[in-house]
């Protein structure tokens, strides 16, 4: 019945379902009337009953115009029914007849198109900023014969009606739900994680509980069960005061990689004879700039003998271990061009660097030793973590990155911290055999010198940055996809974490320190 009636639908729309509306030469002059209460837009309800079976009321807007001295023009855009978008149709110059307050036009159009033929009969009444359309349908589709009834009722706006229709809030108790779930305004979705024990049947009767804004409706409602087994979605529609809708659609995310911190951690670099203490190295796939700021050490005692920019701390949000990003006073040196080789210059400020991939130290362009993104087979959606953040005393920039050690003081500036995860596409995993001599050739790694301009690679990404944290503070950072996600593709995924936002331009605070603890990827 749905699909004849659709059918049916799609072709009146097509032929211009409104076209023919009563007319009156001699209608009185309603013009100010039309004006001050008529003229406007409508928010209201679309109501469909086919062969005395009625169809779940949807949200419908409507808009009136005037069309002559005693005519008005009755138009519905972006006309949809269950999900399906017709298109703009339209009541065009239709007289009105006035009866006490209320005010009535009507309209009558006969269509045959190829199998369909049908009567339509419009009638309508305004009153008191209210407009009700009753069409009677007679149709013939295909030889079948259908009465359809299709009642629009709806209210004149004001103009300073909300137009925010937002999920603000959504929770799941229930002891299966790991972790609060996800809001992703940008893809208009709601993730949230399960236990890995639950199975199906832990699945079918889940209530969600959810705040929205002001003024405005949703359906389904708060409170209502629903079924997010085998996959199932469901999708909440929500109606601000104005008319405006977006809707959400809610899914358990598939799978999770969790990163705590508190094991996992060995030491290298320590040179006994040169008084060059270990460094900290996290495992599991991270690297740190550690290793910059061992090779100024080794290379230049005379320049800087320091602590490291990355370490293990007892200062967790959760376990006893997190990690401190601190950005470094490395002093500066100028560079050297020998002509067949330069060394480059050693930076005035090193950045606290934690990120998933490899660090490995290309003296010529400092920048490229980050190799940013491991081997990933999922599609990420959005990380989580915990940070807090203190900001360094003394902010210098550097204007000229090839001159790392040139800075000057900037007084105006206060140092932030940075965290982006990026998502992209590379056409061979170089490391699949390390003895390969493609790989130099067909590693397309992104660096701390290509990782916001590499948008040929780029297929999703979300950054964040922030200023003082006393306290440890959780956030959901979404991914933003520029292109579609492809599972027969190859991409590499990485999270970076770095205590001074623009230090890959060596500028910063020294001093400045970023606190990370409990980072968690969630992918479909």
């Amino acid at each position: 019945m749905k699909k004849n009636l659709f059918y049916l639908f799609a072709l009146i729309c097509s032929m211009s379902l409104f076209t023919a509306c009563s007319d009156d030469d001699e209608a009185p002059d309603y013009s100010k009337v039309i004006e001050s209460e008529m003229a406007g837009n409508y928010k209201g309800t679309l109501t469909v009953t086919v062969e005395g079976t009625t169809m779940p009321s949807e949200p419908q807007k409507i808009k009136i115009e005037k069309a002559g001295p005693s005519a008005i023009n009755l138009s519905l855009a972006n006309f949809s029914f269950m999900g399906i978008t017709i298109g703009d149709v339209e009541l065009k110059n239709c007289v009105l007849s006035q009866n006490g307050n209320v005010y009535t036009f009507t309209g009558t159009q006969d269509l045959k198109v190829d199998a369909l033929s049908c009567t339509i009969n419009a009638k309508g009444t305004i009153a008191n900023s209210a407009v009700k359309v009753d069409m009677d349908i007679d149709a013939t589709v295909g030889g079948l014969k259908q009465s359809v009834k299709v009642v629009y009722e709806g209210t004149r706006l004001t103009g300073s009606e909300s137009s925010e229709a937002k999920i603000t809030d959504f929770n799941i108790d229930n002891a299966l739900i790991v972790g609060k779930p996800i809001i992703n305004e940008e893809a208009g979705t709601i993730t949230f994680r399960v236990d890995e024990d639950a199975v199906d049947e832990d699945l079918v009767a889940l209530v969600p509980t959810f705040k929205i804004s002001d003024n405005a409706t949703v359906e389904p409602a708060s409170g209502v069960k629903q079924d997010f087994s085998k996959g199932k979605q469901v999708t909440y529609v929500v109606t601000a005061e104005n008319g405006t809708e977006r809707s959400y659609v809610v899914f358990v995310a598939g799978r999770t990689q969790t990163y705590d911190f508190e094991s996992g951690w060995t030491t290298e670099g320590y040179i006994e004879e040169k008084g060059i203490e270990p460094y900290d190295v996290p495992e599991s796939g991270w690297a740190t700039s550690n290793v910059g700021v061992w090779f100024i050490r080794y290379t230049y005692q005379d320049v800087y003998n320091g602590g490291y920019p990355v370490l293990k701390t007892d200062n967790a949000k959760s376990g006893q271990v997190a990690v401190d990003l601190v950005t470094l006073d490395t002093k500066g040196k100028a560079g050297v061009d020998l002509g067949f080789f330069k060394i480059p210059a050693i930076p005035k400020v090193t950045s606290g660097s934690l990120f998933l991939g490899t660090f490995e130290t290309d003296i010529q362009n400092t920048l490229n030793s980050t190799k940013f993104g491991n081997p990933y087979y999922k599609k990420p959606i959005s990380i989580q973590f915990f940070y807090k953040y203190t900001p360094g005393n003394d902010y210098y920039l550097c204007v000229d990155p090839t001159k790392a050690n040139e800075v000057t003081l900037d007084a105006t500036k206060t140092d932030e911290c940075s965290v982006t995860a990026v998502l992209y596409e590379v056409p061979y995993f170089e490391t699949e055999d390390p003895n390969d001599p493609n790989n130099k050739e067909y590693d397309k790694r992104l660096t701390g010198a290509n990782l916001y301009t590499a948008t040929d690679q780029i297929v999703a990404i979300g950054t964040f940055t922030s200023g003082a944290q006393p306290d440890y503070k959780e956030v959901t950072l979404n991914l933003e996809y520029k292109k579609e996600y492809d599972s027969n593709k190859k991409y590499r995924f990485a999270v970076i974490f770095s205590s001074s936002k623009d230090g890959d331009k060596f500028s910063g605070a020294p001093g400045s320190t970023l606190t990370v603890d409990a980072l968690t990827i969630l992918s479909e």
